[in-house]
């Protein structure tokens, strides 16, 4: 699985990856400068150390709140019965607990410490801790999974990361990217351990309570079954509704979690950000322990990420998921509708508030119900041509695609600017009050991308009304603001200058003034 990684937050450009620039990251840059400061006294490959930290958390700290497994921080270290990297951590480094779990450069360094403590023990040397691929069963070990299949699929992630590379932006804005390198990890003892899902591996009988190539309720997913005393064998009630969750944690994290004997929690399928790949860990006909009162009667669907970041909702993973439900539905004869297919939220007698807001139903229920596998329209663009009669391509799509959702007639999507594009431009522009020339430019651009609702947004908002807005702005700036979703630092520098070279009150917050001017082309 070494090099497949297809998430939108890559960086598919770029030499080897190295270590932080030589003259250190600068002094605005905290998490780079955690990161390069974590690396450089513990002897753990910068790289590496951040995507171990991208593939827990993708850089966020989430206010120093606890994942499903109780692990803190960009580095998720881990305060539960079994896996206690926090306390190691506090050990090695003298910080305080406290510390460690809110506070991102001591969180860090904690990592660091832990990783090279594993290092030590696994007997790397000065030479073999220099190279990131001497490190792979240090990282499979970091990951805390008790099974060995589980502990190979969360190094590989890892790994596959460093390989394809990646750039993200944390909470605050900063960016921290690894550049794509060759990877070939020493696997150690982990090469004789077939991962998951290969098919030269044994296949999983549905008797087979060990972890197996293939699920046999749903043939596409890997089997990797929880603790016999994290649910109920067998149903009490029919099967008649599907629970959406969100793990508050990492793919392979959820699963080693409901591995664990101490867990009390589980769920019958769990699905990756960044490809879409599921695992089942229940089988249908039990009972997960996963939604309290639902639990009779629904199955539970487990997606990688955190509530309050959209980046984690990936195309990928809304196709795969909603795959999942169309075949469990027509399996278990349950209705394609929002009555029984619901939030983990909208169950009653529970107190979580997963999947959150930044989950897209409109789109999920679209694909449930339609099982569309047409590729999504592309909205996100670094830059916005003009279009007009004649043009072709992924941008024309997008604007038809703009045209029809506001109610001005396109006619197909298709890529081709013929006359009946044309028109629904001109429309368009009409009713904005733009000048009616049929293409479409920087302002008919701008007031395509911004149409629609118009949420107060600000520093901290995140959700598709922030990437509505991105979009907008990079079209109207004419130069690119990356539509992640989050309104970070960048977002709002992005918002000021629109609102300084527009004349409006310069205050970073997306109103109805800012949005209004948006919505007009200006």
């Amino acid at each position: 699985m070494l090099g497949g990684l297809a998430a939108a937050a890559l960086l598919l450009t770029g030499g080897p990856a190295g270590a932080a620039p030589a003259d250190g990251p600068a002094p605005s840059a905290p998490v780079n400068r955690a990161f390069a400061r974590a690396a450089e006294e513990f002897q753990v490959p910068r790289d590496l150390l951040v995507a171990v930290g991208y593939g827990e958390s993708r850089l966020d700290d989430h206010g120093g709140k606890p994942s499903h497994a109780g692990g803190y921080g960009v580095m998720h270290l881990v305060d539960n019965p079994v896996h206690r990297t926090l306390e190691e951590a506090a050990e090695l480094t003298g910080e305080p607990e406290a510390d460690l779990r809110r506070d991102t450069a001591a969180n860090v360094l904690g990592a660091a410490a832990v990783l090279r403590a594993y290092a030590d023990e696994s007997g790397l040397d000065a030479a073999e801790r220099r190279d990131p691929d001497a490190w792979y069963p240090v990282v499979a070990r970091y990951g805390g999974a008790d099974d060995a299949r589980t502990a190979r699929l969360y190094a590989d992630a890892v790994y596959d990361f460093l390989a394809d590379g990646f750039s993200a932006l944390t909470p605050a804005g900063e960016r921290v990217t690894v550049e794509p390198r060759d990877v070939d990890p020493e696997l150690g003892r982990y090469a004789e351990v077939r991962p998951l899902g290969d098919p030269a591996g044994p296949a999983a009988s549905p008797e087979s309570s060990g972890t197996g190539a293939l699920s046999t309720d749903y043939p596409p997913a890997l089997w990797a079954p929880a603790h016999s005393g994290n649910y109920t064998a067998g149903r009490t009630s029919p099967i008649t509704h599907i629970v959406v969750h969100v793990t508050q944690g990492s793919y392979a994290g959820a699963i080693g979690w409901f591995q664990n004997p101490d867990a009390d929690v589980s769920a019958h399928y769990v699905i990756r950000s960044f490809d879409g790949q599921v695992t089942q860990t229940v089988r249908d006909r039990d009972t997960a322990w996963h939604a309290r009162s639902g639990n009779p009667y629904s199955i539970g669907i487990e997606h990688e990420g955190y509530v309050d970041n959209p980046a984690w909702f990936t195309d990928a993973m809304y196709r795969s998921s909603a795959a999942l439900t169309r075949h469990l539905c027509d399996r278990h004869g349950i209705p394609r509708d929002r009555a029984h297919i619901v939030g983990h939220h909208e169950v009653p007698g529970n107190d979580h508030t997963d999947p959150g807001p930044n989950w897209n139903w409109t789109y999920y229920m679209q694909l449930v119900r339609g099982g569309d596998a047409t590729a999504p329209v592309q909205l996100d663009f670094a830059s916005y041509g003009t279009l007009r009669s004649g043009s072709t391509g992924a941008q024309v799509k997008a604007a038809q695609h703009l045209l029809n959702q506001n109610g001005f007639d396109a006619g197909a999507v298709d890529g081709v600017f013929g006359a009946a594009t044309e028109g629904a431009v001109r429309a368009f522009q009409r009713n904005r009050g733009l000048t009616a020339d049929g293409a479409v430019g920087a302002r008919t651009w701008t007031a395509l991308l911004s149409a629609g609702a118009t949420p107060t947004l600000r520093q901290g908002s995140s959700g598709e009304d922030v990437r509505r807005l991105q979009r907008a702005l990079t079209a109207a700036l004419g130069r690119t603001v990356g539509t992640d979703g989050l309104f970070g630092q960048a977002t709002d520098t992005a918002v000021r200058d629109y609102q300084r070279t527009r004349g409006l009150a310069v205050d970073g917050i997306v109103g109805a003034g800012t949005w209004g001017a948006l919505q007009a082309g200006r």
